[in-house]
């Protein structure tokens, strides 16, 4: 099997090289067991939250899961859990704190991505209402599709990057495969109707 980052989303031919074949041997605490069956592939109401999960997969680019998940607390106090109002005005002083923070991925292109992004989000809550509303609307995109707008929209957003978002926030299918019991609880099956 490879790889945390090789593995996570992928729609894997064989179980056995799924993220959640891979999950499955770790324990119930572990930090990849832990997002791996209460968060991905699960839907995000809030637009901060959003914008939160989309920051980790832009500043997973070129490192493992691993290291984003182990510094995912650090991630969220350095960017004001997230708040996409104050990300969008951060200044210089922010980009300098973010860069002599240890905590996080200090990357400038990653930070300066997270700040204009987050100013994109604002301009889209004002024309949809809300980021999560604008992502509704784009759901009949095929993953091509969804990877131009996102490349159009956003800085530092590629293919993987795209994909892992969408998937993980329950936009696109894939995240978990049949047989996994997050699988079967996103998708209902074994619930009896009526409920």
């Amino acid at each position: 099997m490879g790889s945390d980052a090789e593995v996570k989303g992928q729609e894997p031919m064989e179980v056995s090289n799924s993220y959640c074949a891979f999950v499955a041997a770790l324990p119930a605490e572990n930090h990849h067991r832990v997002y791996h069956d209460s968060e991905y592939g699960f839907a995000v109401d809030s637009d901060d939250a959003l914008f939160g999960r989309l920051l980790l997969e832009i500043n997973q680019a070129g490192l493992s899961w691993d290291i984003i998940l182990k510094k995912q607390a650090h991630f969220r106090r350095a960017y004001h859990d997230y708040d996409i109002a104050k990300v969008a005005s951060y200044g210089a002083v922010d980009v300098d704190r973010l860069l002599s923070d240890s905590g996080i991925v200090r990357n400038r292109l990653k930070i300066n991505a997270a700040i204009y992004n987050a100013q994109q989000i604002l301009r889209l809550q004002k024309d949809h209402g809300s980021f999560r509303a604008w992502l509704s609307l784009q759901s009949e995109l095929s993953i091509e599709g969804w990877v131009r707008l996102f490349k159009k929209t956003f800085k530092f957003t590629g293919g993987e990057i795209t994909r892992e978002f969408l998937m993980g926030t329950a936009h696109l299918p894939g995240a978990h495969v049949e047989g996994c019991p997050i699988h079967a609880k996103l998708n209902g099956v074994g619930a009896v109707v009526g409920e």
